[in-house]
């Protein structure tokens, strides 16, 4: 079934792409649309989704009023899907309003938050550069790409969008002013990958001193000792005047984390989940994190002091937080693929093969994690002795992975087993020779090809 959605994707793709060369743009759209419901995950499908939306607006000309209204209602449907954490099924209502007008900044807005909803943040930044570099002259539209620009700290990009915005309006002063501040952050970029490993150059480049010092803790991968101290009295004073500010309680938490300060982390984490009172993938993602590093450190404590039946109850208690973890998140986000393939893993770990099956058959769709969901969908249908099914999982994997990998060779090493065990000893051989030629340490594979090279110089005599 996900071999016809790939070859059903492809498909439509192949017939949008010729439609949008020709100029038939608004078959371009129909056919497009149809790859991306098929294929969701297709980033450069989606892009050509994009300028076909974009180009068939053009040719069709602006919406009226009552357009505008469809929009508002269709945005508010959006909205409700994101807030229930449904966010493919929301970007899939924002292609449907993107293909109506994607040039709007409303409905740019909906489908970048959509987007994001369902943690494809790549398919956010398409439509916003689309947008951008087809419709540059519109003061709400340049001002949202600026803005989604600031929010994902790429200044130089900011910069530029700010610019055009203050030739449109030449004497808005809160535009001239926010131009200052990215372009300000814009060249310290540059000066700091322009001077990195200079002792001093970043400082050299600003007068400040105590501004250099603040831009360089926060500039920093991992920021410890007094600076982290000092990033942390400064993110609490922010989260204080700011309650719903999101960005300083992630900053916060991650600082934590980097200092190994866990138990504060999944604390803040707590909190801002709290404060946001919406879900947030992100956020539940990183609270994920933080605890499972707060039971490592908890275990390793207990080891370093000989404390070892602690430790494995700790870690006992870890393993069952990581298993309702991830089932709770599938429950709060049923279109994440990345978490039903974790879940699927969990499932199969502890022997309950029919409800990994489940798990790992929907993500399957993940261009991301295919692969590897069908090698334990596989070790799922061995394991419940249904060899057959078993093996055609490991021949579509063996088929799509290029190179002899560490996944292929499993996939391959596992075909080997299952030929050794129907009695085809010439294939199975073949199978770990495959193997053999790129690893010759992998698993029991040295002991496996002498038994089987035995066996069959024993049936030839």
């Amino acid at each position: 079934m996900a071999v016809d959605l790939a070859q059903k994707a492809q498909n439509f793709t192949n017939r949008g792409r010729q439609a949008l060369e020709s100029g038939r743009y608004e078959l371009a759209v129909d056919m497009l649309m149809e790859a991306v419901n098929a294929a969701p995950d297709a980033l450069e499908t989606r892009k050509l989704l994009r300028a076909a939306q974009i180009a068939n607006f053009r040719k069709n000309g602006k919406a009226g009023f009552g357009a505008k209204m469809g929009y508002m209602l269709a945005r508010q449907k959006i909205m409700a899907l994101v807030k229930k954490g449904q966010g493919l099924e929301a970007m899939a209502e924002a292609e449907k309003l993107l293909s109506q007008n994607p040039l709007d900044p409303d409905n740019i807005e909906a489908a970048v938050k959509a987007a994001e909803a369902a943690g494809k943040t790549d398919h956010a930044a398409i439509t916003v550069e689309a947008a951008y570099e087809c419709s540059n002259k519109d003061p709400a539209l340049l001002e949202r790409v600026a803005t989604y620009y600031q929010m994902a700290k790429n200044w130089a990009k900011a910069r530029d969008a700010y610019r055009k915005l203050s030739e449109i309006k030449p004497g808005d002063q809160r535009v001239m002013q926010l131009l200052k501040n990215t372009e300000a952050q814009a060249t310290m970029n540059a000066g700091w990958e322009q001077t990195a490993g200079k002792k001093g150059g970043f400082q050299n480049l600003i007068a400040n001193k105590e501004q250099a010092k603040k831009l360089d803790q926060a500039n920093k991968a991992v920021i410890t000792g007094e600076d982290a101290d000092a990033l942390i009295a400064e993110k609490l004073a922010q989260i204080e005047k700011e309650p719903k500010n999101m960005n300083a309680r992630r900053a916060l938490a991650r600082i934590y984390m980097q200092n190994k300060r866990f138990e504060e982390a999944v604390g803040c984490l707590q909190q801002a989940i709290e404060a946001a009172g919406a879900m947030d993938p992100e956020l539940d993602r990183m609270l994920s994190q933080a605890t499972v590093q707060y039971y490592d450190q908890q275990i390793e404590l207990y080891r370093q002091a000989g404390q070892e039946a602690e430790a494995e109850e700790m870690e006992q208690a870890k393993n069952q937080f990581v298993f309702d973890d991830l089932a709770s998140r599938v429950e709060r986000y049923p279109n994440d693929l990345h978490l039903r393939y974790e879940l699927g893993i969990q499932y199969y770990t502890y022997g309950y093969y029919d409800e990994a099956l489940e798990h790992l058959q929907l993500a399957q769709k993940s261009p991301k994690d295919r692969l590897w969901a069908l090698y334990y969908l596989a070790m799922c249908f061995l394991a419940k002795e249904q060899i057959d099914m078993g093996v055609m999982q490991l021949e579509t994997a063996r088929d799509q992975i290029p190179t002899m990998d560490e996944l292929k060779k499993k996939v391959v090493y596992q075909l080997g087993i299952c030929a050794e065990a129907q009695g085809d000893l010439e294939k199975a051989y073949q199978y770990y020779k495959d193997v053999y030629s790129a690893d010759v340490g992998f698993e029991d594979l040295s002991e496996r090809m002498l038994a089987v090279s035995q066996a069959l110089k024993a049936q030839k005599q």
